[in-house]
Parts: structure tokens; sequence; C-alpha cells
């Protein structure tokens, strides 16, 4: 077992850092004078793995699509009961998610924290899968589906994605499809699951009133060692063009609602990828800040309202600026959003701005440290992304305006540029 000490450069802010002999990678942070826990168990699996192999195998095999997420919701139940009785019996919040490249299995609490991190490493040690469950589960997965399917926000999301990729499964929904998941059987689980949730695939995070030899003395009795598999996945190539620059879809909404967002450039490289999601992430504070010119006229023209934000979606192969709300002439912040965009590159990035909005952005960083969650969600997440915990925080000051102006010339072009709406019915 190699145990580290992971300390920010910036801040002074620590962690601790277990290779554990079992394979998993383990995250432990203690956090004096809180009272609560927060711990995550997860693996680097989501959506987008549909294509994958070992080093047994000679060739990839190829999954129905939603299988990871399938995978997640079989894992809350045992041949004995379902794992919220367990969590309830110990005053605990349990729940797990799956997204395009992951899937983590958590809890909260204020007490039992020993207890309750028996269950998370049990439970999802032990999948039970049988034909009869796994067809009691499509019947609910797919009435999930249909859900989904009637959820504006969720088609706006996924029929952007579907304009912007050609072939990168990104543009999958995360559960899949009626058709995709009749075709997963107990078999397919059990091989998905085998492959995907060894050891050497995947992380525990635990943040909050704990001891971390606790903590690991309970990871060396449930955790035994785990041959290394040779995993690899695969994506087809994706070229840089986008699919098709708008699209638009009806439904019975109120007010009708927009994604615009940006095809950038993806990046393999951990500290180019970090570098470039910060200044990705200054751009887009630029530009959706209550200060900036561009804003403030399209909220004083009630083009956009309160709902008006960005964010950066990346991950393995896919990355993206995307501007989001609700407004009926979305044309109109296409438009202002390109002429700002053209007009920085005309004049220059302003430096005041700049600095007020990378402060501004490192002091909200630097809060999440103060909240259990937050850390454990930072470790979790940086671990299963392959960079360092603190690599965020300590590479802000790297960045400068012409980081920002680069971006923008190199990335947030107008040919990559996708607008996707959903307008009411019947207009």
């Amino acid at each position: 077992m190699k145990k580290e000490i992971i300390t920010s450069r910036l801040t002074g802010d620590s962690c601790i850092h277990v290779k554990h002999s079992s394979g998993l990678d383990i995250y432990i942070s203690e956090m004096t004078g809180f009272s609560n826990v927060h711990a995550l168990f997860g693996t680097k699996y989501g959506s987008i793995n549909t294509m994958f192999k070992t080093a047994e195998d000679t060739e990839y095999t190829t999954v129905p699509e939603g299988i990871a997420h399938f995978l997640e919701h079989k894992l809350f139940e045992n041949e004995e009961c379902g794992v919220f009785e367990l969590y309830a019996e110990t005053g605990a919040m349990g729940n797990a998610f799956t997204s395009f490249d992951k899937t983590c299995y958590l809890f909260s609490c204020s007490k039992n924290y020993t207890e309750n991190l028996r269950i998370l490493l049990d439970f999802v040690r032990k999948p039970y899968f049988t034909k009869e469950n796994v067809e009691k589960e499509q019947g609910i997965i797919g009435q999930e589906i249909q859900m989904t399917n009637d959820n504006p926000e969720w088609r706006v999301f996924f029929n952007m994605l579907k304009s912007m990729y050609h072939n990168h499964p990104v543009k999958i929904d995360i559960a899949g499809t009626a058709e995709s998941i009749a075709q997963i059987d107990a078999d397919l689980l059990y091989k998905c699951y085998n492959t995907f949730y060894n050891l050497n695939n995947m992380v525990l995070s635990i943040a909050g009133n704990i001891n971390a030899d606790e903590v690991l003395a309970i990871c060396d009795e449930l955790l035994k060692p785990c041959e290394d598999n040779g995993l690899e996945t695969f994506f087809p190539d994706e070229p840089d063009s986008i699919v098709q620059s708008e699209i638009r879809e009806k439904q019975p909404i109120g007010t009708p609602i927009f994604h615009l967002g940006y095809k950038c450039r993806p990046l393999t490289d951990s500290k180019e990828k970090v570098k470039k999601f910060i200044t990705a992430s200054i751009t887009a504070s630029l530009l959706s800040c209550k200060s900036n010119e561009m804003y403030c006229r399209l909220m004083n023209d009630g083009i956009i309202n309160n709902s008006f934000e960005c964010e950066i979606f990346d991950g393995d192969g896919y990355m993206s600026l995307i501007f989001s709300g609700e407004s009926s002439k979305p044309e109109e912040i296409r438009k202002a959003v390109v002429n700002e965009f053209a007009r920085i590159l005309r004049d220059g990035v302003c430096e005041k701005d700049f600095l007020r909005i990378k402060k501004s952005s490192y002091g909200d960083l630097i809060r999440q440290l103060n909240n259990v969650s937050a850390v454990a969600g930072l470790m979790i997440n940086n671990a299963l992304s392959g960079i360092g915990t603190f690599d965020i925080i300590d590479t802000f000051s790297e960045i400068t305006s012409r980081d920002v102006y680069d971006f923008i010339k190199s990335d947030l072009t107008e040919d990559k540029l996708v607008l996707s709406v959903i307008e009411k019915a019947g207009e």
C-alpha cells in the first residue's frame, strides 16, 4: 500500500492518497470541525464507453447504449434486501449517478460513517443479476427514458449534442433507448461489471469528520487484491466539423428554451487539458456576467432573463462551451455572442474584466474547499479525469488574458456553433 500527502502549492490544503493493495485509488480528506461525512465510490465507466476490451480479449466488445446506467440501477438490489433499507437503518442518505464518463455510488451522513462505508464498499462489490430482475428493470428504465424524452431541458441538450458530434458516443442518451436496453441481459451486465468495476479502474473518495486510519482499516478488511485487466476503451474518429448549425423542436412549453454551443477541440494531455478548461471557464464568464455589455443589452431588451448561463462540458474526446436559457429570440442571442467574440478578437481582452473574473472564479473554487461534499466530489472527479486533486486550483495563477484571446480565436469560430431550440407547440 502506497500512501502520499497531496498538497496545493497555492492554498496549502491537502488530502491523503493511497494506492491500496487491492488496486483501488483512495482519497481521504480529514476535515476538522465538520460534523458530516460524504463518500463516493466510483468507476471510470459511463454512457460513452460502449466499445472496450481487456488484455484477455482479441477484439473489442460493443454493448448496447445505456448499459452503464442500467448496471448502476441493478447494483442497488441484492439477494437479501435493497441498499436504501440498509442506509435507512444507519441514518444515511444514499444515492448514485451515471454520467457520460463515470458512475458513482455515494452516501452522506452525520453519524455511523464507518457502518455506512462498509455498506457502500460491500454492495458495490456484490453484483446480482438474473433474467427476472433484468426484465423488471427494463420496464422501469423504459419509463424513465420516456420521461426524459418528454423533458424539454433534456431534449434541447441532446439535440445540440447530436447536431455537434458525428460519431462520438457523447451524443447518445445516458439511459439509452427502449430498443437498446431491450438487448441487455444478465450475461452482458456481468461482462461490463467485471470489466469496468475492476478496482484498478475505480476510486474511493471520502471527506469530513473521519479518521484516515479507520477508513483504511475498513478497506483492508473488505477489499481483496484485484489484478489489473488491462482495460482499453475505444472511440471512433470525430471530425472537427459539426453536423448541422441549427436544430428546432416543438413541445408544449410556456417559454422557448435554447442551448447555444461551440464544439471545441478536446485535449488529452492532463496539464494542457486543465489549462484549457480554466481558460474556457473564464471566457464563458466574461460573456455571461452581469457587468458584460452584451449581457446587459440582451437583458434590457428582454431577449434573455435570469435563466441565462454558461457552462463548460468536457470529457474523453469531447469539449464544448454552452450558453443556455429561456428566450423567444434565440437567434438574436447567437448573433450577439458571435459579434461579441469578434469584438474581443478585434479590440483584445479587457485586462480589468479578465482579472476580475479570474479572481472571482478562483474565489468560488476556494470556497468549495470548505464544503464536505464539494471536497469529496473534487477528489473523485479529478482522479477519474486523470488530473491531480488540486491541479485546477494551482493552475489558475498561470492563466493570462492572452490564453483567453487564443482560445476564442482557435475554438470559438462560427462554423463550430450549434443552436438548439425547443419552441412552443402550436406556434
